[in-house]
């Protein structure tokens, strides 16, 4: 059965209606090595690194700084994607495409047109779901089974209802979330970039930071993530 998404249709805060989200260790960010190359061959063996049990990142923002922590047992496989996504920058100047109050922030097409057409549909296998996605957590949004690939979102309510419809939550923010990612811009909703089904982020992946910067200037902005180290 095709599970409702973040990645598609408009949705609103009210549980009725509103539609479902349309994916500290040692361990240092890339360096002294071509980080878009690597963006761009995702057979690169740099791929294939297991995330620490768990781990913390910072969000560098317009907003300010938020800090979230990952717990791999949550869902390794996803938790492991995000970990190596971070990693290779690939997180860092996008925007918060699409935020609706009451839901969700969502955020993950790489401003990189061609960055995008490498990850956009790159999907991965779902994980079970673990925890709840209750306010403050993080998951991949999907469309159907197997199609998380780079988009994530965190619940700005507790969104549980979308724990039986296979929304795995990664993680948590643990600072920032009522001084930071409270305030972060919401005043498109759904017309900056909300479901893929409904034609809405073909512009996003074809044209980039190029195009939501035109269309968009007030969306705020994520300029750096980075995986804290112990």
């Amino acid at each position: 059965m095709v599970l409702t998404t973040l990645l598609l249709t408009a949705c609103s805060a009210n549980e009725d209606d509103a539609a479902a989200p349309s994916g500290a260790s040692d361990a240092p960010q890339t360096e002294d090595v071509d980080t878009r190359a690597i963006l761009l061959d995702p057979a690169h063996a740099a791929w294939s690194e297991n995330a620490p049990d768990t781990f913390r990142t910072r969000f560098e923002t317009t907003r300010g700084v938020f800090v979230a922590e990952f717990v791999r047992a949550w869902a390794p496989i996803g938790v492991d994607r995000f970990y190596n996504l971070i990693r290779h920058g690939y997180y860092d100047d996008v925007r918060f495409h699409r935020t609706v109050p009451g839901f969700i922030t969502q955020w993950g097409v790489s401003g990189d047109p061609e960055v995008s057409a490498v990850w956009y549909d790159r999907g991965m296998e779902d994980d079970t779901v673990v925890a709840s996605n209750e306010r403050g957590t993080i998951a991949f949004a999907f469309t159907e089974p197997g199609t998380r690939s780079t988009q994530i979102y965190i619940s700005m309510v507790d969104n549980s209802r979308l724990d039986e419809q296979g929304f795995a939550p990664l993680g948590r923010v643990v600072e920032g979330m009522d001084s930071v990612v409270d305030s972060i811009h919401s005043g498109y909703g759904e017309n900056s970039g909300g479901g893929v089904r409904g034609g809405e982020q073909s512009r996003i992946v074809a044209e980039g930071n190029t195009y939501l910067d035109a269309d968009f200037p007030e969306l705020d902005q994520l300029l750096r993530a980075t995986i804290e180290r112990r």
